[in-house]
């Protein structure tokens, strides 16, 4: 990261998804030491885990629409500068755009992307300050 924002091409983000955020709380905060805290983010419970003072990442309970085969799962994020150029190139280059792009309010834009090989991350557009 250049001046500590995050740069186009670089993770800078990552987020647990859970079926069971009380179980997944207790068993990072004991593995690793972290600390879990309530974001406050309006209109839904989202709990930043923390290294010491230094967000590591987020955690949120797996929405009830998303079948039950799909397991509890990290996903990582990555910064791009503009999302709707980004996801069109996706599609182009023989990836599929799974979800967005959508808004974060206050944060910026972010669509979830599937590879053509299969893997799938977050693209993320900060919100230009």
């Amino acid at each position: 990261m250049a001046n500590g924002a995050p740069t186009h091409g670089t993770f800078c983000w990552n987020e647990l998804m859970t079926r069971d955020v009380e179980k997944a709380t207790k068993f990072y905060t004991a593995l690793l030491g972290w600390k879990a805290e309530d974001s406050g983010m309006p209109g839904m419970n989202y709990t930043i885990l923390k290294a010491g003072e230094t967000q590591a990442g987020g955690m949120m309970a797996m929405p009830a629409e998303i079948p039950a085969q799909v397991p509890s799962h990290w996903m990582a994020y990555i910064t791009v500068d503009d999302i709707n150029a980004c996801a069109k190139k996706v599609a182009e280059l023989g990836g599929q755009v799974m979800h967005g792009p959508q808004e974060i309010p206050n944060l910026g834009m972010f669509c979830v992307v599937q590879d053509p090989t299969g893997a799938v991350v977050s693209l993320m557009e900060f919100a230009k300050k």
